[in-house]
This record gives structure tokens, sequence and C-alpha cells, in this order.
């Protein structure tokens, strides 16, 4: 008896932890697991991604959600429904947005103009213009006194007052002065800001100008590239030019290599500044944590590995989202092995080999989500 608990416990540990893909076949909506099988049948004519373990479904014109096997969790009684993220979606019900918890209560929040989404267990509420944080405990962690107040990156949010920019941490501590025109995300104690007419990167109170730079980029990898007059470079996060100026567009570092445009083609250079794989493709994106990237040939699109070969040929078209997605961490080309890539007008799979995942394409699909 024992052994069959114990059993039933590692199992639904594992449909927990499991990502699924919403994907439309024959006009109906299912949900398939990363080895392409179907886990939930398509039969709903409209469902949206799952988040936080739940997925909302339509059924005769009303809104409720599944859990990961399929199973109804919250009757479809809602006009509309929203994501869950930390125990909590916004639904709606005669005009009148709310909040609900995982078994389909009402949940009040602290006095809000406006109901808003929650994200990693935040969500700001507003009070007469102004907007604050509230948690998934539906307590006030920061209270209504911010313009704006921009998504947490890494623990830390972009604030604005007065018109005038800076960073906060999620206790509301202020990490960077409300006092620039404009400012970037914090990474490792540095963030890129613009003070009147100078950009340069601000540490605490402490700004430092960049000659001549007319743009920066957010960090990572350790740098970011910025524009000096017509031309790109990279600095590090003392604002020193770690590769000059040079070339004519730039994307961000990853496994120690960038998308560079020369001329009229992409190529990669390492963190010297030098070209590794020759400018050749219309166009190109930064490699992925699975060391592939995707480069554009012409109309279509394929991957190279970090040698410049050409690992799966230039026959598909990529998106970061599809027609539903509304998740900001969205990338194009591989996450976690898999890619989610369109061919003739169909879209699938595949994995970093190339094979296309359980053999099929669809009429629509959606990134994998927990």
């Amino acid at each position: 008896m024992r052994k069959m608990i114990f059993f039933l416990l590692v199992a639904a540990q594992l449909v927990s932890a499991q990502e699924l893909a919403l994907v439309r076949k024959d006009e109906r909506f299912g949900y398939i697991n990363k080895t392409g099988d179907f886990v939930i049948q398509p039969k709903y004519k409209v469902a949206k991604n799952f988040s936080d373990g739940l997925a909302a479904f339509e059924d005769n014109g009303k809104w409720g959600y599944i859990n990961m096997k399929g199973d109804v969790v919250i009757p479809a009684t809602f006009d509309e429904a929203k994501y869950f993220d930390s125990g909590i979606s916004v639904v709606a019900k005669d005009k009148k947005w709310f909040y609900i918890n995982k078994k389909g209560e009402t949940v009040t929040p602290p006095p809000t103009d406006k109901v808003y989404d929650f994200e990693n267990g935040l969500a700001w509420i507003k009070r007469d213009g102004k907007v604050g944080i509230i948690n998934s405990k539906m307590e006030v962690v920061i209270e209504p006194k911010y313009e704006a107040i921009k998504s947490f990156e890494g623990g830390f949010a972009r604030v604005k007052n007065t018109e005038r920019w800076g960073i906060i941490d999620k206790t509301g501590k202020v990490i960077v002065d409300v006092i620039y025109d404009d400012i970037g995300d914090y990474y490792q104690g540095v963030a890129w800001a613009k003070s009147g007419g100078n950009f340069g990167l601000v540490n605490g109170s402490k700004f430092t100008a960049i000659d001549g730079v007319t743009k920066i980029w957010d960090f990572s990898d350790g740098m970011t590239y910025a524009k000096k007059g017509e031309k790109i470079g990279f600095i590090d996060t003392k604002g020193n030019w770690v590769i000059e100026p040079k070339f004519d567009k730039a994307k961000a570092f990853n496994k120690g290599l960038a998308p560079v445009f020369v001329g009229k083609k992409w190529g990669y250079i390492n963190d010297k500044g030098a070209i590794v794989i020759e400018p050749k493709y219309d166009d190109a994106e930064v490699f992925s944590n699975d060391g592939l990237a995707p480069v554009k040939d012409d109309k279509n699109w394929g991957f190279i590995n970090d040698s410049g070969k050409m690992i799966i040929p230039a026959q598909y078209q990529i998106s970061a989202g599809g027609l539903l997605s509304i998740f900001k961490s969205d990338e194009k080309g591989f996450v976690n092995g898999i890619a989610r890539v369109k061919n003739e007008k169909k879209w699938g799979f595949i994995k970093t080999d190339g094979q296309v995942l359980g053999g099929q394409w669809f009429e629509n699909a959606e990134l994998f989500r927990k």
C-alpha cells in the first residue's frame, strides 16, 4: 500500500512538473507533451496556454480552467479568463474584472481603480492615477505613489515619477534615484541611463556618462551593445569599450557569441570583437543555451552551431510567440531543446537534431508552458 501511495505521489509530481504545448488540430485545441503525444486531446474550440499549472478553456461562451490532466477544476462560468500566477488569476463576469484563487473563489484585493494581472507573484494596484504593488496574499508591498512601474526583472523594476525614472527592488526600496530621463533594466548593480543629453551607466547614486554614446541597450552576458555615431560596439558594466563601435547593427551576446550586421549581411563575433562566423545571412538571432542560433537565408530560417555549421537547413519560419501568446519570456529559436517553427503554413516543433517532434504539424502551436 505504501509503495502504491509513493508511486501515485511521484506520478502526480511528474504531471505537475511537465510542460505542455497548446496546439490546434482539425480546428480544435489540445495539449501535447515533449514527446509529441497528446496529453489532452484536441476538443476545445478555444483554449489558452498553461500557466501555474492551469489553463483556461471556453465552453458555450463561458470560461473555466483545467489542470494538466485535462480535469475541469474550475467550471466554465466566467465571461473572460486570464492566466494564473502564484495561485491567482483575473476573470470577468457581468462586465466586472476580479481575482480568483485555484478553487475558483473570489479573492478581494486592497482598494484599486483597476485589476491587473499577477506576474511573478506581484501585481499593480492603482489609486488616483498612481500605481503601487500588491503580493498574492493581497498585501500592499508598495503604496501607490508612482506614475508607472515596469515589470520586475531579476528582482528590480523601473519606476517613473514626475517624468523621471529610477529603480526599486521588490520591497519598494529605491536602488537608483528617480532622477533620470530614461533608464534600463538593473543588471549586476548597474543600469544604463539617460541624463539630459547624455547616455551612460548608473550605479546607485553615481552616474557616469559615456562620451558620444546616443543609445545603450540592456545588459546580458556581462556586457551590452551601445551606439556611438552611426556605429555599434560593446561596453562592459564599468562603461569601458570592450569592442569598439564598428558595426552597423548588433544583438546581444550569449554563449560567447553575438550577431552583428556588416555591410548588408549578418554574422557573429566573439567577445574580442573578431568575426568568427562570416556575415552571409539576411538575418540572425542570438544563440540559445542549447548552442544553436537561428539564421535567415533569403526567406527561410535554419539553425547553425557555434562554428557556423548549418545543423538544420533553412526551410522554416520562426516566431517568438504564437497567436495566443502573451508571455514576455518567449524566445525565438531553441528553448530547452525544442524550437517552434512554421513549415508550409503548418506549425510544429523540431529538436536539436532537426527531427520533427512527434512527426506532427498543426494549424497552430504555442510554446511549451507549465
